[in-house]
């Protein structure tokens, strides 16, 4: 596996943390009792937020392959965008290549 990438593995352990702090916070009965877990519930949710931050800007990533594909298939389109533009002016600046 890439480091750049999240496999499916990975994104299970991130809702399984979710799921067990939603589930803490459900776990603690009273106000007083919500509010005195509040160092505990700050380390969760540090977790959780540091995780979901990695899976946001890493489900995002293209591996090699993916972004080498993107790279050919852009290059095609400049070359053709560039070879239309080419017969464009041409075609305008000599008028008599039109006939």
């Amino acid at each position: 596996m890439h480091e750049e990438t999240y496999d499916g593995e990975r994104a299970e352990r991130l809702v399984a943390l979710l799921r067990a702090l939603a589930a803490r916070i459900d776990a603690l009965s009273g106000d007083a009792d919500l509010l005195a877990a509040g160092p505990e519930l700050i380390k969760m949710m540090g977790d959780a937020r540091s995780e979901l931050f990695h899976y946001e800007v890493r489900i995002t990533y293209d591996t090699p392959e993916v972004a080498e594909g993107r790279r050919i298939v852009e290059q095609a389109r400049q070359q053709r965008d560039a070879l239309a533009f080419d017969d464009a002016a041409e075609g305008e600046d000599e008028p008599w290549r039109n006939g």
